[in-house]
């Protein structure tokens, strides 16, 4: 098993680029596709309280560094090229990543808006890679996420622009890092838990699934990812409540 942190190289551009929208092989984005029918069964319009029609869903991990912002951008991909409009949030402050794979300009975002330093439409901006997927960048880095993303301000955010969307998709931190998941866990509809094949330990999903309980969040099923398949290397998969994706049952040491 690897530890955490080990083997991180610099991703060269072109290999980047291979990680998400129309750089996908042909078995990742079937698995994207896959998760993206299995979400739309988990929250169907029916499943929503009264009234609301976008459904607001976390992406997280147990660790850093298993893929749960390349899962978030890719899920928000793969639901645009369905006709569905969708906010991809960059709800990790600490360590955003995804404005800057898609070249956007993120000076200004989230924790402005959460500060009541600029407007909701300042901060919203069209993809590049798919007409109907806007995002929110995380913008600068507060001195404390966890409190902004846990506060009434980002419920009345997240209620201010529901109607213009059929999705908002969170990219939430580690679960068993920081507390920012578990805070705004209560403002969505339900969470997913990515988990990196021979990476995570099963001590780690764990302890990550009981602090999620702990808070009553709904726990909508898991995507694993760097499970080898055919076709690729990259492979992404979703299960319910019944297993992980792509593995067998024990694999997780």
């Amino acid at each position: 098993m690897k530890k955490k942190g080990m083997g991180k190289r610099a991703v060269r551009p072109e290999d980047e680029a291979k990680t998400f929208g129309e750089g996908l092989n042909f078995a990742a984005a079937e698995a994207y596709r896959l998760l993206r029918t299995n979400l739309l069964f988990a929250l169907p319009y029916g499943a929503l309280p009264e009234g609301e029609n976008c459904r607001v869903v976390g992406v997280t991990s147990s660790l850093s560094g298993e893929g749960k912002s390349t899962t978030s951008l890719n899920l928000g991909y793969m639901l645009a090229g369905s006709g569905r409009k969708v906010l991809l949030v960059e709800a990790d402050m600490r360590l955003p990543t995804i404005s800057k794979r898609l070249g956007l300009d993120c000076k200004t975002g989230l924790s402005n808006l959460l500060a009541g330093l600029c407007g909701e439409q300042g901060v919203l901006q069209l993809s590049t890679i798919q007409e109907n997927l806007w995002v929110m960048g995380a913008g600068e880095t507060p001195p404390n996420p966890s409190e902004l993303l846990g506060s009434d301000r980002m419920k009345a955010v997240l209620k201010s622009i529901s109607p213009n969307f059929d999705f908002i998709i969170l990219d939430l931190p580690p679960v068993n890092e920081v507390a920012d998941a578990l805070v705004a866990s209560r403002l969505t509809h339900g969470i997913i838990m990515v988990v990196r094949k021979d990476y995570a330990t099963r001590s780690s999903v764990e302890e990550a699934m009981r602090q999620l309980k702990h808070v009553n969040a709904k726990v909508l099923g898991f995507v694993m990812t760097h499970s080898e398949g055919q076709g690729g290397k990259y492979k992404s998969g979703y299960t319910g409540e019944y297993g992980y994706a792509g593995a067998k049952k024990g694999s997780l040491k």
